[in-house]
């Protein structure tokens, strides 16, 4: 979306909005149904599934995976699928596979972990990526240094959410606490502790 479309999409009423993003799924959808291959993403990765006819073996293909260019094909035909990648992949964590000697599967590793592609071929349609909705991942799956960055914003969220202090206003209090007692001589009676 450019910036005068998304100037215009914040201007809209949320019935409007609802409406025009229920029209933008729905060509969305159309265009995707129509390229030779179905895929799907996650941060890390793509994996892309091509239709080949029954009885196709692995010595019948011609797949060429690089950094930025993907090709595949029937020996002595047409590519089913060619061209650039939208973005760089890893080629030597990329992979593929045939499928029941019907289709291609193909897992292509992301260099840049933190984008979502718009589509798989840059002169393919692009996808809107600011509507997809990650799944859920679990505290399990984190490294403990971010598990332990998330499990404390939890435990805030949720005293805040109580009116009982956070985990950072805790460790002030008891940091007073303890000076209070080691000094014992001093009158705190009228301080004013933020």
């Amino acid at each position: 979306m450019s910036a005068n479309d998304q100037d215009d999409y914040d201007k809209l009423t949320p019935e409007e909005r609802e409406i025009r993003d229920k029209a933008d799924r729905q060509r969305e959808a159309e265009e995707q149904a129509a390229l030779p291959y179905t895929w799907k993403q996650t941060l890390q990765d793509v994996d892309i599934v091509i239709p080949v006819p029954k009885g196709t073996r692995a010595r019948d293909l011609a797949v060429v995976i690089a950094k930025k260019k993907l090709s595949v094909s029937l020996k002595g035909k047409e590519p089913i699928v060619a061209g650039d990648l939208c973005q760089d992949i890893k080629i030597e964590e990329s992979t593929w596979t045939l499928e029941d000697q019907a289709s291609i599967e193909l897992h292509l590793e992301k260099v840049n972990k933190a984008q979502w592609w718009e589509n798989v071929l840059t002169h393919h349609p692009k996808i809107d990526t600011r509507k997809i909705q990650p799944e859920n991942s679990k505290l399990s799956d984190l490294d403990g240094e971010t598990r332990g960055m998330v499990e404390k914003m939890m435990y805030d969220n949720q005293q805040k959410q109580l009116g009982k202090p956070t985990s950072d206003e805790l460790k002030k209090q008891e940091a007073l606490r303890k000076f209070q007692l080691a000094h014992p001589e001093l009158d705190f009676s009228k301080a004013k502790i933020s």
